[in-house]
C-alpha cells in the first residue's frame, strides 16, 4: 500500500490560524492592563509596582527574542510557536490564582518567555507559506489581529471583569488559549531551515545577518514606532479610569474602538503594500511613506492626548491608532523582503528584540513618572518624542526595502 505524502496547508489556513494566535497574544499578554484599576486596589500596588509587573512581561519576553527566532530557523517555525503556545497559556491561567506581588511578577516572566516565539515564527511561517506579491496582505491581516486583540480584551474583558472580578477572567482566557493548539497541531508546511545545508544561501549566517545596515535602520524604526504602541496598550486603561475619571465601563467602550480602528488601518496598510508592489514593482516607497505617517501623527496625538480636554484626548487617541495600523505592516513585511525565507526568523527576533524594548522601558518609567509628578504629561510627552528615533531609523539609515543577496554577501565575506 503506498502512502501519499501530506500535502502542505493552504496559505489562508495559515495566516488565519497564525491571525488567530496573534489575537488571543494580544489578549492574554494585555489583560494585566486591563485589570490594572481593579489590581491596584486588591493586591494594594503602587503605580511603580504596577509599572514593573508590565515591564516583567517585556524584559523575559525581549530576552527570549534572539534564541526563539534562532530556534524558528533552525528547527521550524511551526513547533516552537506551538510550544510557546503552550507556556503562555498556562501563565495565563495560572494568573487567576496569584495572591500578591512576587507571584505575578514570576508569572510574567514565564508570560513573555512563551510569547518570544510569535513573531519571529509568524514571519517566518509568512515568508514560506505567502507568495512575494501577497506579504503585504498578509502582514496586514496577522497585523489585524494582534491590533484587534486589545480591542477584544480590553472590551469583553473589562465587562466581565467589572461583573465577575479580574481572576475568573484570566483562568477562562488561559484556558481557551491553549485550545488554538488543536487545530495547530493538523498544519503542515515546508519551510527552509538553517540545518539544510543544500540551502545555505537561503539560510546566511547570524554574522552576515547582523552586518546589514537594513537591520539596524528597521531595528530603530520598530524601537520609535512601538514606543507609543506599548505605552498605550500598557497605561491606556488606568488612564482613562484614574486621570480622566471614566468608569470602568465607559473605559473599556473608549479603548475597544481606538484598538479596532488600529486594526482595520492594518488591513488597508496591507493591502495598499501589495498594490503599489504591483504598480510600481516595488512596495519600498510605499512602506517609507506609511511609518512617516505614523510617526509624525504619533507625534502630535502623544502630545495632544495629555493636553486637550476630554473629548480632544479622545479624538487624538483615535488618530493615533489609526494611523499607527496603517504603519503597522511595513515593521514585518520589510524584513520579509530583506531576510529571505531562510533567515526571516532571526532577523525579526533581532529587529523585535528591539522593537521590544520600549515594552521594557515605557510602561516602568511611565509608572516612576507619575509616582514623582502626580501626572501623566510627561509620560506622553516623552512617548511622542521616541518617534524620532523611528523616524531617523526608517527614513535616514534603512535603505531602499528590496531582498539582500546572501550568496553575494557571503561570496564577499
Amino acid at each position: 500500500m503506498v502512502t501519499r505524502p501530506l500535502q502542505p496547508t493552504s496559505p489562508k489556513q495559515v495566516v488565519f490560524l497564525l491571525t488567530l494566535v496573534l489575537l488571543i497574544n494580544y489578549i492574554d499578554r494585555g489583560n494585566l492592563a486591563t485589570a490594572g484599576p481593579l489590581l491596584l486596589n486588591e493586591l494594594k500596588l503602587s503605580p511603580t509596582q504596577f509599572g514593573t509587573l508590565l515591564s516583567a512581561f517585556y524584559i523575559a519576553y525581549a530576552a527570549a527574542m534572539v534564541p526563539a527566532g534562532w530556534l524558528a530557523d533552525r528547527y521550524g517555525a511551526k513547533s516552537v510557536l506551538g510550544f510557546g503556545v503552550a507556556i503562555w497559556s498556562v501563565a495565563t491561567l495560572l494568573t487567576g490564582f496569584v495572591s500578591g506581588f512576587a507571584s505575578l511578577l514570576v508569572l510574567r516572566l514565564l508570560l513573555g518567555l512563551g510569547e518570544s516565539p510569535i513573531m519571529p515564527g509568524t514571519s517566518k511561517l509568512i515568508r514560506a507559506g505567502v507568495g512575494s506579491g501577497r506579504i503585504g496582505i498578509a502582514n496586514g491581516v496577522v497585523g489585524f489581529g494582534y491590533q484587534i486583540g486589545p480591542a477584544i480584551g480590553t472590551f469583553a474583558g473589562g465587562l466581565l471583569m467589572a461583573h465577575v472580578g479580574w481572576r475568573p477572567v484570566f483562568v477562562l482566557f488561559g484556558a481557551l488559549s491553549l485550545l488554538w493548539l488543536l487545530p495547530w497541531a493538523r498544519v503542515r508546511i515546508n519551510e527552509a531551515t538553517s540545518r539544510d545545508r543544500g540551502k545555505s544561501a537561503e539560510a546566511p549566517r547570524f554574522g552576515a545577518i547582523v552586518r546589514q545596515r537594513a537591520l539596524w535602520g528597521a531595528s530603530l524604526g520598530s524601537f520609535g514606532l512601538n514606543y507609543s504602541f506599548f505605552f498605550i496598550l500598557a497605561w491606556l486603561p488606568t488612564y482613562l479610569v484614574k486621570a480622566r475619571g471614566f468608569s470602568m465601563d465607559e473605559m473599556a467602550r473608549i479603548a475597544a474602538p481606538a484598538y479596532a480602528l488600529c486594526a482595520v488601518g492594518a488591513i488597508i496598510g496591507g493591502l495598499w503594500i501589495d498594490r503599489c508592489a504591483r504598480v510600481d514593482g516595488s512596495s519600498s516607497s510605499a512602506q517609507k511613506w506609511l511609518m512617516v505617517l505614523g510617526y509624525v501623527s504619533s507625534l502630535f496625538a502623544m502630545v495632544g492626548m495629555a493636553l486637550l480636554p476630554r473629548s480632544g484626548s479622545i479624538a487624538c487617541l483615535y488618530v493615533y491608532e489609526l494611523f499607527t495600523g496603517l504603519a503597522s505592516p511595513c515593521l514585518y513585511a520589510a524584513a520579509q523582503i530583506f531576510a529571505g525565507p531562510g533567515a526571516t526568523a532571526r532577523w525579526v527576533g533581532i529587529q523585535n528584540l528591539c522593537g521590544i524594548l520600549p515594552g521594557i522601558l515605557a510602561p516602568a518609567l511611565t509608572g516612576v513618572l507619575v509616582d514623582a509628578s502626580g501626572s501623566y504629561i510627561s509620560a506622553f510627552v516623552v512617548a511622542g518624542i521616541a518617534n524620532v528615533i523611528g523616524f531617523v531609523g526608517w527614513v535616514l539609515v534603512m535603505p531602499r526595502i528590496a531582498p539582500v543577496e546572501w550568496k553575494s554577501v557571503a561570496e564577499a565575506a
